[in-house]
């Protein structure tokens, strides 16, 4: 059986490699999609249950819906497009949006706390549907973005993983659409004639918020050096420790090629290394004149 499409058969290639890259789907795992109703979450959900009848191993889909509780949410229609594809599918209706209000501020950002809300209701789900992984709908340019977005806000070199292990791990969150772009998701969900449904929350499409500013900064880059983003995320998997500043990493190769010890990175404003190794009071004195 081949693919209907040319944009068909790119997203589930795409999905394919990043399915063998990051070992995101085994033999005999349930796969619990997380299906929003937006765009990104149903293009998932077609593509594994595409991939799902081709696969060389067998695995089961069954998607999950988190109703957060907003008004005019039309969790129907999400409904009735999974029974007519015989997809299985199990809706959990919360009070998370009355959770938020109570919780922040007017002006505060109720995305990322909503976020935390909703991935603890599926990991809980995924326990009682037996799932053995939870597949989320990120795609290639959420991993870009998110990457500038701490970057820029939050002072830290990071994105997001394709595979990540629950803290207790009890659980395993998978992207499956880490090489697929937001544009091919959008094109995907519209030719297969899913229904789009918005979560109805207040903040929803503000253009105000850093992640669409960092969306539309994005576009711009990606306007005058076309394959900017496909750069962005070909360097989180080309990672050079040796060329950043934190002294967690590694010992550089220069100490562990001698067989010595890396050194203590020195607390200038301490007067001493950190990880509490003590220094000669000359030592101090030329740390204090360097």
């Amino acid at each position: 059986m081949g693919y209907r499409t040319p944009l068909e058969t790119r997203l589930a290639k795409s999905a394919t490699r990043a399915i063998v890259d990051h070992r995101l789907i085994e033999d005999g795992d349930r796969v619990m999609v997380g299906l929003s109703g937006g765009k990104d979450s149903w293009a998932l959900m077609q593509i594994l249950d595409v991939l799902r009848r081709r696969a060389p191993i067998r695995f089961s889909v069954v998607a999950v819906n988190v109703d957060s509780g907003y008004e005019g949410y039309q969790h129907e229609r999400i409904v009735r497009a999974c029974q007519e594809r015989g997809w299985e599918l199990r809706v959990e209706r919360t009070r998370i949006g009355e959770t938020i209000d109570d919780l922040l501020d007017p002006a505060d950002t109720p995305c990322s706390l909503c976020a935390r809300l909703r991935r603890g209701v599926l990991y809980r789900l995924a326990t009682e549907v037996g799932a053995t992984k939870i597949a989320l709908g990120h795609h290639a340019d959420d991993f870009v973005e998110t990457l500038l977005l701490n970057l820029f806000f939050a002072g830290a070199l990071k994105a997001m993983p394709a595979r990540l292990v629950s803290d207790d791990g009890r659980h395993v969150v998978i992207r499956p659409l880490v090489y697929v772009s937001e544009s091919d998701c959008r094109a995907y969900a519209k030719a297969c004639g899913l229904p789009i449904v918005g979560c109805c929350c207040p903040a929803c499409g503000d253009l105000g918020l850093q992640r669409q500013r960092v969306k539309r900064l994005l576009a711009e880059l990606e306007r005058e050096h076309p394959g900017v983003k496909a750069s962005m995320l070909k360097a989180l998997s080309n990672v050079m420790p040796r060329h950043l500043l934190d002294g967690r990493l590694s010992p550089p190769a220069e100490e562990r090629a001698l067989g010595r010890e890396p050194r203590a990175p020195l607390d200038v404003a301490r007067g001493g290394p950190r990880h509490g190794i003590r220094l000669s009071r000359v030592e101090v004195r030329r740390s204090h004149e360097s």
